[in-house]
């Protein structure tokens, strides 16, 4: 190359040269070889839409000449997160959400729930909004409250249930399985929309209301096994629920978990048990406590005052005991 001049280059280098050996950075290679070996391939990959051409292709093909094995098991591909118009969040476009505000002000486990609960997002972009993740705190707050409740109970080691119990727990194994079978393809949001959904509507304001009397038994109204069905099946309930939403907010529930001696961590997703209940009839039980709380309200009663002349339907006579002391019927 005698009596040749170099120029430097002046176009753009290709930034994301090194990116498509990113899985193969992360997992150590050629530095740790015992980690490296039972690491990859990697699980999962997942991405966004537009670089399925670029990133991970150029992955795939370069982690295959290094290795001679696929460096993924599957790719998960993503959509986007827009803001409150519908525009792709972007730097030059200004419409950004500085996550370390989100983190600051709201917490992780709120912008985690309301990823999971505002759409699919495997399927559909996704419009962003602090205010929306705000409202995520509500439920992270049920939580909570949910917890102190059923811990100010002691858990026996074992029961034998009733038929309210039964039903109830009958319902959350079905939802382990519903659970379970999303989680296997990546759908965090059916889950995440039915777990918020028991946690509200079934197991604070209808489930607890319902056996609250059972479990304090101050009135003696129960037997010592009637009660402590009660007592187990509260933190059944709610151990489930923690085990089954910690894929999506693993910080919260593994604090409350702790509290129970469980480790989520090293806790292996739980087997669905089918049981016999007709689950229907939770619908039913909702119904008419919703019925009965409304009438009482129309005749400006306390929700613990007593109240007649209401006559609880044959099918639902195996929660009769229950429903008739939740509502202090007559």
């Amino acid at each position: 190359f005698k009596g040749k001049k170099w120029k430097g280059e002046k176009r753009v280098f290709d930034t994301w040269f090194d990116s498509s050996i990113s899985e193969l950075f992360i997992i150590k290679y050629k530095k740790n070889n015992e980690f490296f070996k039972k690491a990859y391939p990697v699980t999962l990959r997942p991405q966004g839409k537009e670089i399925v051409r670029t990133w991970l292709y150029y992955t795939i093909l370069r982690g295959y000449l290094e290795t001679n094995k696929p460096c993924f098991q599957e790719v998960w591909i993503h959509q986007h997160i827009t803001d409150e118009k519908g525009r792709k969040m972007s730097k030059s476009l200004g419409n950004i959400i500085d996550p370390q505000e989100i983190l600051k002000e709201f917490g992780a486990e709120s912008l985690r729930l309301w990823s999971a609960i505002e759409g699919d997002l495997s399927k559909q972009d996704l419009s962003c909004s602090k205010e929306k993740i705000r409202a995520e705190l509500k439920t992270l707050n049920k939580i909570i409250n949910v917890s102190r409740f059923v811990h100010l109970f002691e858990k026996p080691k074992k029961a034998k249930l009733t038929n309210t119990d039964k039903l109830f727990i009958n319902y959350i194994e079905n939802l382990t399985e519903f659970a379970d079978n999303n989680y296997k393809i990546y759908n965090f949001y059916h889950p995440a929309l039915k777990l918020r959904h028991f946690l509200w509507e079934i197991f604070a304001s209808h489930f607890i209301e319902l056996i609250k009397s059972r479990a304090y038994n101050q009135e003696n109204k129960f037997t010592k096994q009637e009660q402590n069905s009660a007592k187990y099946t509260l933190h059944y309930l709610l151990e489930r629920f923690l085990i089954l939403i910690y894929p999506i907010i693993p910080q919260i529930t593994t604090v409350i978990a702790n509290e129970s001696n469980i480790n989520l961590l090293q806790s292996s997703f739980p087997q669905a048990k089918k049981g016999k209940s007709n689950l229907k009839l939770i619908e039913k039980i909702m119904e008419f406590n919703s019925l009965v709380w409304k009438t009482k309200k129309e005749k400006n009663f306390s929700l613990r005052e007593k109240i007649s002349g209401i006559e609880i339907p044959k099918f639902l006579n195996d929660f009769k005991k229950d429903i008739m002391a939740c509502h202090n019927i007559e």
